[in-house]
């Protein structure tokens, strides 16, 4: 074709980016120079770090486009994943593992005389999520777009994280999480996309057409609602989705009248009180307090997703009556069930629908993912403070409860115990909104994350529910990502892997059981430690940099890395350690161990920052007592997260999975661990179960009370003390913590800890479960002295993780509850360089 008949240059005919090494040196140099005003001598590492960023970037927004336009060529169904926390860690190196280009990438960086590593490094985690909850949602993203499946996340915009962890005097002290103080290279503003979301105000019912009773939402306070894009590339396609975060603004930039009149402060105050809303993610995902930024933050989002869907389902269909057959919105826990009374306010109140017919697409619309079973963490909000922030919302919440109540009085005639038991309304002095009755009356799916959290859900936490739809009900295991849980974060591993069996277990973990027949191959188990031992040497590096504390690399690493609560029971693990050492300062040999913890505490959670407290004291003591020759080292390394957890759990020989049987939903981190061919210590909770299932009980080490050993205990009277008075070993280590032992300065400093055990009733079973955790950390030592023994062991782990893929999860939430199809990307319009 002659250039004067060719069309002209647009984005959709725009010759894609090059992905060899010279392609990305030449969009390196065009970055750091057009985009950043730099030159090589004036470039900081952060200049470096964005440099490449963006090149990444410009290869992905091609792929995304291009995704997108065939969603709506397809006029597919969609996925919106509502998630209040997406933890995404560092998206340089996911990126460049997702697209196949970080080979590429080393080479281009390299003649230009950086190391890529050192590049990586520069990025900041974003500060998206608390823990578990955002983890799985990021897993589920990279997941969908993998599959290929048309599919969103939507979120919050938080400028602030969590909090930035500092240790001083071994006290949790919280700095603030700026993660966006220079920027987020990966993320796209689109003021296209500013929707208002209403508070406040009060309602008005007026007569509208035919003398329809109407309702109107009037003397609302209004915030803008914009869109914020960050691309989620799959994994060896050219699919790449979306991760939508809100970020809050005033409705105007000020108000004129106070300003005019010289009242500047108060007009600035207005504004920034609008913006407040995504300015901070909130602690703690697993006690619930009821405040009202909450509240605001959860409506926000959920207000500005449905606005946005609407929108989207707009461009194909003129009506919202099929709304339910384009799309789906998944609830990641209760944070956003909101959404389900919001759907109804626009459908009755804005579309016009008849009361049944909008419930018969709400319902459609919506499913849930129940995420915890224990009682502080389930949402309950008052309803004066409903009436107060969401007046409309708590007319419908009403309504849907009084219909709903109907349908069980008509089911269960007489049986007014049950109905108080499911109302969503809690009666009570204070009334309260149950919001996990309300997600599951809204939704026409509720699945647990394990197969013994789902029982617990059908049992018990929901058996009313479960006995009036039994079909709503099923589990989807959780599960993680091997692209970042294995082949980001353990390349080395991941190459000895794939050279004996092929890469292809990146995108089918199944495939993993082929390791199974190289457990008896002596050179591969011998490499297999060598990796190990290569990492190990890694973090400890990392340990003497951050903690100034040398350890044994031929010690056995034992890691519990999660968020600090009393039900995950760090405490075992520190009484073990206190146990430990007493034997070593007797005289008694022991294997060598590194115990190593991290993790957050939620900022007003007195017992658990105490904890944290207490393992430093720990550690202060044993690592600098000369008497046990290093054979004993305590570690708390600060400021747990996604980028942390990459550097410890490569390295880990034994993963710490200590939760009271019946407390823990899921864990994913057990999963990440025994991926990475680390056995796992535990109680029979959460996954741990399904895990020894597939692994094997003999490739386990399980101990402690199983669920109905717990009830059964509980219902009879526990008597911790008599777990303290009976074990000599157990009573020392007590007593020592009381005494204070660990902090002679404050000596009555752990005393609540103490209490809580013998005083407060041990609600954790920590005494009753110590001789078994005690006697099966005796077991582990003896296997891990046996090397040949826990390699095999470790190998088989790893072989066996296959269902723990994220994909399989994903696969089974598309195939029972979703019903939706993978879209392939061709990336056909575009003509290669």
């Amino acid at each position: 074709m002659d250039a004067s008949t060719d069309p002209p240059l647009s984005p959709s005919n725009n010759p894609l980016q090059g992905m060899d090494a010279a392609a990305l040196e030449r969009s390196f140099v065009d970055h750091l120079e057009y985009s950043l005003a730099k030159d090589e001598y004036s470039a900081t590492a952060r200049d470096r770090f964005v440099s490449l960023a963006l090149s990444v970037r410009d290869r992905l927004i091609e792929r995304w486009i291009e995704t997108q336009q065939t969603y709506y060529r397809r006029d597919a169904k969609r996925v919106y994943y509502l998630s209040l926390e997406f933890l995404m860690g560092r998206l340089l190196d996911n990126g460049l593992t997702n697209l196949g280009l970080r080979a590429e990438a080393e080479q281009a960086v390299d003649e230009l005389g950086y190391q890529l590593e050192d590049l990586v490094e520069q990025e900041f985690d974003a500060g998206l999520g608390n823990g578990g909850l955002g983890r799985l949602a990021a897993c589920f993203l990279d997941s969908m777009a993998t599959m290929a499946l048309p599919a969103y996340g939507y979120g919050l915009r938080y400028e602030y994280g969590i909090f930035f962890q500092r240790i001083f005097d071994g006290f949790q002290v919280e700095t603030p999480d700026n993660w966006l103080r220079y920027g987020n290279p990966w993320e796209i503003g689109r003021p296209e996309y500013l929707y208002p979301v209403k508070f406040y105000g009060r309602v008005e019912q007026r007569a509208g057409e035919g003398g329809r009773l109407e309702h109107v939402w009037a003397d609302a306070r209004e915030v803008m609602a914009m869109a914020y894009d960050v691309p989620v590339p799959g994994y060896g396609n050219d699919t790449v989705n979306t991760l939508r975060l809100w970020g809050a603004k005033a409705s105007r930039e000020f108000d004129l009248e106070p300003f005019n009149y010289g009242a500047y402060e108060k007009a600035v105050e207005d504004k920034s009180r609008s913006e407040t809303i995504t300015r901070v993610l909130y602690p703690n995902d697993n006690f619930f307090v009821g405040r009202e930024l909450r509240l605001k933050q959860q409506y926000f989002f959920v207000s500005a997703t449905l606005q946005d869907a609407i929108r989207r389902h707009r461009k194909k269909h003129a009506s919202l009556a099929n709304f339910a057959d384009k799309q789906v919105i998944q609830l990641n826990d209760t944070h956003p069930s909101i959404a389900i009374a919001e759907l109804m306010r626009i459908l009755v109140d804005n579309e016009r629908f008849a009361w049944e017919d909008a419930w018969q697409v709400a319902v459609a619309t919506f499913a849930y993912t129940n995420h915890t079973v224990l009682p502080e963490a389930l949402e309950k909000w008052r309803v004066w403070l409903l009436e107060s922030v969401l007046p409309r919302h708590m007319e419908i919440i009403y309504e849907i409860n009084r219909r709903f109540l109907d349908e069980v009085r008509a089911r269960f005639p007489g049986d007014d115990a049950r109905v108080r038991r499911m109302s969503i309304i809690e009666e009570g002095e204070e009334k309260r909104v149950r919001m996990a009755q309300l997600a599951i009356v809204g939704s026409h799916a509720v699945n647990g994350v394990a197969e013994l959290h789902t029982h617990i859900l059908k049992e018990e936490l929901f058996r009313d529910f479960y006995e009036l739809w039994p079909h709503k009900f099923s589990n989807k295991t959780n599960g993680i990502t091997p692209r970042r849980w294995l082949a980001g974060c353990n390349r080395s591993l991941a190459g000895l892997i794939s050279e004996h069996i092929g890469s292809g277990w990146t995108k089918d973990l199944d495939q993993l059981r082929q390791l199974e027949p190289l457990v008896e191959d002596a050179a591969f188990r011998a490499r297999w430690r060598e990796v190990k031992r290569d990492n190990k040497v890694r973090l400890a590096q990392y340990i003497a940099t951050a903690n100034e504390v040398e350890v044994d690399i031929d010690s056995l690493f034992s890691c519990q890395i999660k968020r600090i609560h009393e039900y995950k029971r760090q405490l075992l693990n520190a009484f073990y350690a206190i146990a430990l050492y007493n034997r070593l300062k007797d005289g008694v040999d022991v294997q060598p161990r590194t115990l190593i913890f991290s993790g957050k505490a939620a900022p007003g959670y007195y017992l658990a920052k105490l904890i944290i407290k207490l393992i430093n004291s720990i550690s202060a003591v044993v690592n600098h007592d000369a008497d046990i020759g290093g054979r004993l080292k305590v570690v708390f390394l600060a400021n747990y997260g996604v980028s942390l957890a990459e550097r410890i759990i490569p390295a880990a020989d034994l993963s710490e999975q200590l939760s009271t049987a019946g407390m823990e939903a899921s864990g994913t981190g057990n999963m990440k661990f025994a991926l990475n061919g680390a056995l796992t210590i535990g109680t029979l909770d959460g996954a741990n179960i399904e895990i020894m299932e597939e692994v094997g009980r003999e490739n386990i080490f399980i101990f402690g009370l199983e669920v109905d050993q717990v009830q059964k205990l509980k219902a009879t009277g526990y008597d911790p003390s008599a777990y303290y008075r009976s074990d000599d070993e157990l009573r020392r280590v007590v007593d020592m913590v009381a005494s204070g032992f660990f902090c002679p300065e404050r000596p009555d400093l752990f005393q609540p800890i103490v209490d809580s055990l013998l005083q407060g009733g041990d609600p954790f079973l920590v005494l009753a479960d110590f001789a078994a955790y005690r006697a099966c950390q005796e077991e582990v030592s003896a296997v891990y002295q046996d090397g040949e023994t826990w390699t095999r062991r470790s190998i088989l782990n790893c072989a066996r993780t296959g269902k723990f893929s994220s994909d399989r999860t994903i696969a089974e939430y598309a195939r029972d509850i979703w019903r939706v199809d993978s879209v392939p990307i061709e990336l056909g319009v575009h003509t290669k360089r």
